[in-house]
Order: structure tokens, then sequence, then C-alpha cells
């Protein structure tokens, strides 16, 4: 369903058609760093948040905004009627924990405009495990 949607946005590369796979959510679930935003008409967010060091952050072409402990927030889908879902999820991941950094492709225009709406800095590009580059952001309360 995410992939889908990713897919009709004009991002089709960053989660192909099969990410994340289940095992990753599994072993998310498993290490309590999955998160699900709910109302009355059940799940309508996931996303991973544990604050951590990153080892994809630590080579970045650019610079971070300070080198304090930090969330790192990945893999953040909610369901697209639902106004607002993805400021409440990066709202309470900054409630947290203060200093957040997050990482897209650079075709997700929705997360994109989502951070840039939150006021989230655009640091530089990272490469995730396999080369693959991220645009890099970093938000501090």
């Amino acid at each position: 369903m995410f992939c889908k949607f990713m897919q009709e946005v004009g991002n089709p590369e960053q989660w192909g058609d099969v990410h994340p796979p289940v095992d990753l959510v599994l072993q998310d679930i498993e290490r309590e760093l999955c998160y699900v935003c709910v109302t009355e008409s059940g799940i309508i967010a996931v996303f991973y948040y544990n604050i951590e060091v990153d080892p994809t952050y630590g080579k970045i072409d650019g610079r971070w905004l300070n080198d304090a402990p930090y969330g790192v927030v990945h893999r953040i889908a909610g369901k697209r009627n639902v106004p607002g879902v993805g400021t409440f999820c990066l709202q309470w991941c900054l409630e947290q924990c203060q200093n957040l950094r997050i990482d897209t492709h650079k075709d997700n225009a929705p997360m994109l405009s989502l951070l840039d709406k939150l006021g989230f800095s655009y640091c530089g590009i990272i490469w995730r495990e396999g080369g693959d580059e991220r645009l890099a952001f970093q938000k501090c309360l």
C-alpha cells in the first residue's frame, strides 16, 4: 500500500515494491522501536523512532546543526486521507528528544514538503547502506 503511494507521487525508487521488508518491521517491533499513531478508527501511521547514533549519519556531504545526542526517524508512513498525521508524528518525536535527524529520497515530495513546513534544516547528503543517496535534515528545539 505505501509503496504504491510512493510510486503515485513520483517517488518509485525510494521504497520500490517491497520496502520496508516484513522482517525489518518485525525487528523494529521486537526492539520496541516501531511506533504507531492511533485514533478511534484505528492505526493511521507507523514509524521507526529511536535516540541513537545512526551509522549512516556519520558521513555527510554538508554539516549537521550540532553534535548533540539526537533522535532518528525512519520508515514513516501514514494514511493519506488523514490530514496532519505526518506533522503529529514528527512533532511527537521532537517532544521526546528536541533534536531530530531524518533523511529522505530526493523525489519524496510529500516528505520534503512536510520537513519544510515543520522548519527542518537541510544539512546535506548522506549515503544509505548500499550507496543510495539521501537528503539529510535536522531540527532542534
